[in-house]
C-alpha cells in the first residue's frame, strides 16, 4: 500500500498576487518610483509559489500516475469504511451492564 503525507500550510497564508497587481497599477498611474518595489515584492511571490508548486508531493509524476494513484486512495478509503461498518456491527464496542 501506497501512502501517500501531504503538508498543510497555515490557512492565514496569503498566496493572492492580485492586492500586489493592484498596488503595481495604483504605482504606475502616479509615475511613482514604487513601481520597482512592487514588481520586487511580486517577483518575489511568484517565486515562493513556484517553490511551494515544486515541493508539493507527486508533482514530479505524470497526470496518468496521479490519477492512479488517486484511484488507489479512493478504493483504500472504501475499503476501510467497509471494514469500519463492518466491525461497528458487531456491536464489540458496547458496554456490558453490571
Amino acid at each position: 500500500m501506497a501512502t501517500v503525507t501531504v503538508k498543510q500550510e497555515p490557512e492565514d497564508e496569503d498566496c493572492s498576487l492580485l492586492p500586489l497587481v493592484h498596488d503595481i497599477i495604483k504605482c504606475m498611474d502616479k509615475d511613482n518610483q514604487e513601481v520597482h518595489q512592487e514588481l520586487s515584492k511580486l517577483k518575489t511571490k511568484i517565486q515562493e509559489a513556484r517553490e511551494q508548486i515544486g515541493g508539493m508531493p507527486g508533482i514530479d509524476l505524470s497526470p496518468e500516475e496521479q490519477q492512479r494513484r488517486l484511484r488507489l486512495l479512493r478504493e483504500q478509503v472504501r475499503t476501510k469504511n467497509q471494514l469500519l461498518q463492518k466491525y461497528k456491527s458487531l456491536c464489540m464496542f458496547d458496554i456490558p451492564k453490571a
